[in-house]
């Protein structure tokens, strides 16, 4: 997993990228405008921050997640290298965001408005995802932001539990994906039959999707 961020007008030159979810405690090393956040308990790397990054990727840009291709992984490993760090970041080389299909919703046992899904998602994998979603149904399309994911608004998902019951994912909104048009309020967005399951979800696309 690799997710990263810039936003130059609140935090300058900074290239933030999180590798794994933040655990109670944690611990930095700072080298060569470089900085390594790990669990000090079990030395897992959970991040690294980028202190001067335009010096490493010169054109990047961009307010927010950034997309990073193989070859500027590779440019930031080597700085990590030349640092004294591990080169361990790896490319994101497929979504986040993808078609999926409910197999089954079935209702959670401890609450009166949540189901608990069967999703399949890309290679034919189901995952087991909680929704609140009041038009939530067996047998429709969604798309599904894995963990791992970061949605528009920031919020990354992660692995968690609803009420005691796990839940590997988010059955997205046209508003929470920020499609325009977007009906504001909650609700599932039910993809058109044409969407091919497992497909990543063409953001580009999905924004005729409210559209008339």
């Amino acid at each position: 997993m690799l997710i990263a961020s810039y936003n130059p007008q609140e935090l300058g030159d900074a290239l933030i990228v999180i590798v794994a979810q933040d655990t109670p405690k944690q611990a930095h090393t700072v080298r060569e405008n470089i900085a390594r956040i790990y669990d000090p308990d079990t030395e897992k790397t959970l991040g690294y921050n980028f202190l001067a990054v335009s010096s490493i990727l010169p054109d990047i840009t961009g307010a927010g997640q950034v997309h990073l291709t193989e070859d500027d992984v590779a440019a930031l490993n080597t700085a990590l290298e030349d640092a004294g760090f591990a080169g361990e970041l790896e490319a994101e080389t497929s979504s986040r965001f993808v078609v999926g299909y409910v197999k089954t919703a079935t209702p959670h046992p401890d609450s009166d408005h949540l189901l608990v899904t069967e999703t399949v998602v890309d290679n034919d994998q189901s995952v087991q995802i909680v929704s609140g979603s009041p038009n939530m149904q067996a047998d429709i399309k969604v798309v599904v932001a894995k963990v791992g994911a970061m949605m528009p608004s920031g919020l990354i998902i992660w692995p968690g539990e609803l009420r005691g019951v796990k839940s590997d994912g988010m059955i997205c909104s046209g508003r929470e994906l920020g499609l325009a048009n977007a009906p504001q309020r909650p609700g599932a967005l039910i993809l058109p039959d044409d969407y091919e399951v497992g497909d990543a979800f063409d953001f580009e696309r999905g924004q005729s999707i409210f559209n008339g």
